[in-house]
């Protein structure tokens, strides 16, 4: 019986995000780093690869990552500044939160508050 599993592009896919993305997570997050990229269950000729049940748990390891918090409660003062430069450039809130999460998980060496002033700048020119 042949075993399936997901490689980069299968978890970003799962994870609604890019392949770069995953990659980034793997280089930055080793083995021996304080929250390491969940170790793959197979590797062929050097590419990855994890048992589809293991997506939630990559999912909580990036709900964990250093600046990810529950959620909930008041915005932050850079996001509540992004909400409303996103509605001016006619987003809606849930439009412009999807746009937002998209862009932390593709820049993840960036901290939210950093992706929201990035986008400002951008609309700014």
């Amino acid at each position: 019986m042949t075993e399936h599993y997901l490689g980069v592009l299968g978890i970003a896919e799962a994870l609604g995000v890019t392949r770069h993305a995953v990659h980034k997570w793997r280089s930055r997050y080793p083995g021996d780093s304080d929250h390491p990229f969940p170790e793959p269950d197979v590797e062929i000729d050097g590419a990855p690869g994890w048992r589809p049940d293991r997506v939630q748990e990559i999912v909580r390891w990036r709900d964990g990552l250093p600046g990810r918090g529950a959620g909930g409660g008041r915005p932050s003062a850079a996001r509540q500044d992004y909400l409303n430069a996103a509605l001016a450039q006619g987003l809606d809130r849930d439009e412009a939160l999807r746009a937002l999460a998209a862009f932390v998980a593709e820049f993840p060496e960036m901290t939210e508050p950093q992706v929201c002033a990035w986008l400002m700048e951008k609309w700014r020119r």
